[in-house]
């Protein structure tokens, strides 16, 4: 293969705290419900040319909200050309709801240029909140937003209306890569192979790390100043070689609720772990770790294709 260049996504991760006069009530992923909430309250905040489609809106180019929810491609891009949207400039990311508290959190990975509407998410998330989430409306408050660096230390951003300065943008540090790597997805996979999503007998090291060169240099490319030059098909092709030591992964079938649509979307995917022996894998290394905070597959805004790398002792011989 030709000279491979390590893939560099700057981006900041928060945390927003919530709490709540009753019980938590909302789906076991509720990321699909926020998701909505924001973008409903983000573009109630911002948008000044009402009942107008983003695409054919004169302000689309200059607008948070068609950037962060809309995310038309640039008049003058090179690639996407033909798609109306490209990826967004955020995830959702979250842990199980506490149905026994009334507090909650729910975290937010913001790549390269989000940053600068970083004010509009943080309005945005309150008016959400405040206006209830989930298909019963649960109204929160928005109570602070941390700043999580990458060895999880947490630092307090905002908080009593106050918006406090915040730590520069970063790509996550590479680290040694281990001889062997356990990936748990955390929350569903959704990734096609020949129009068809790949369950768990189907699904190989080659549709996800396609998936995922995908996902990291399209996000490289529109929102940060330093697009991927790699190997893209070099990579591709011996990634179809590599096979997963060990497997361990079901379906899970997942049904949210479009309030744009007015239907109910099935949007399944796999959970559990594959373990994979890193031995002649260094090239692919960099996109593996770094895709923890860009997620994989379809469904990454809502809080999908969420997994994490941990090292694994190699067996005996």
């Amino acid at each position: 293969m030709a000279t491979i260049n390590n893939p560099s996504i700057s981006l900041s991760s928060y945390r927003f705290y919530f709490d709540t006069d009753h019980p938590v009530c909302l789906p076991d992923y509720p990321g699909s419900a926020w998701r909505g909430a924001f973008g409903h309250a983000l573009k109630k905040t911002v948008c000044v040319v009402r009942n107008t489609p983003c695409q054919q809106c004169l302000l689309k180019q200059a607008c948070a909200y068609s950037y962060i929810f809309e995310t038309p491609p640039p008049a003058d891009t090179e690639k996407m050309r033909k798609y109306t949207a490209t990826p967004h400039p955020f995830v959702f990311r979250f842990t199980a709801a506490e149905r026994s508290t009334q507090e909650f959190s729910i975290d937010m990975n913001l790549f390269g240029h989000g940053q600068r509407f970083f004010p509009y998410i943080i309005h945005a998330m309150h008016m959400a909140g405040q206006d209830g989430v989930g298909r019963n409306r649960q109204p929160f408050r928005l109570n602070r937003i941390d700043a999580i660096d990458f060895q999880g230390q947490h630092d307090t951003v905002y908080q009593a209306a106050e918006l406090r300065s915040q730590p520069p943008l970063q790509s996550p540090s590479l680290p040694e890569m281990p001889e062997k790597i356990n990936i748990t997805f955390h929350s569903p996979v959704r990734i096609k192979q020949d129009n068809k999503n790949l369950g768990g007998d189907h699904f190989n090291f080659g549709a996800l790390f396609g998936a995922l060169l995908r996902r990291i240099s399209m996000i490289s490319y529109f929102h940060t100043d330093t697009p991927l030059e790699t190997d893209f098909a070099g990579l591709t092709a011996a990634a179809r070689n590599v096979q997963f030591s060990a497997q361990n992964l079901h379906w899970y079938d997942w049904t949210r609720y479009s309030s744009r649509q007015q239907t109910e979307m099935q949007m399944g995917g796999l959970l559990g772990n594959i373990s994979l022996n890193m031995q002649g894998l260094e090239d692919f290394w960099p996109y593996l770790w770094l895709g923890q905070w860009t997620h994989v597959g379809k469904g990454t805004s809502m809080g999908m294709g969420a997994y994490t790398i941990e090292p694994a002792s190699l067996p005996d011989v």
